[in-house]
């Protein structure tokens, strides 16, 4: 199990975690929402929370709530910047389906 960054997404969030006060990492997570079922929740932690799995990279740890894991188990976390744009990319080995606007998606459990 695991949830990966790109170099990108680590500089990325280093310097969120250099803009925060008490920033301890990426917090990665799911929530209920959209048509297709579950959405990405991303934030910087600033306190550790109980039964948090916690994966460390290049200096970066990335807490992922117990009740999220199985959505976001192998995901890689970019962070691409296009033209104005910059935004966090999820690629996710576990989606079956995404809604048509990519606000949410589905898993293969899910669809079972």
């Amino acid at each position: 199990m695991a949830v990966t960054l790109t170099p990108a997404a680590v500089a990325r969030v280093r310097q969120y975690l250099a803009e925060t006060p008490g920033g301890i990492g990426l917090r990665f997570g799911v929530r209920k929402s959209g048509c297709s079922g579950w959405a990405y929740q991303i934030d910087i932690a600033t306190q550790a929370h109980d039964g948090e799995q916690v994966f460390e990279q290049d200096g970066v740890a990335v807490r992922v709530d117990s009740g999220s894991l199985a959505q976001v188990d192998g995901t890689e976390i970019d962070f691409v910047s296009q033209g104005l744009n910059q935004q966090f990319v999820f690629r996710n080995p576990r989606v079956a389906a995404e809604c048509g606007c990519g606000e949410s998606f589905t898993t293969d459990e899910q669809a079972a």
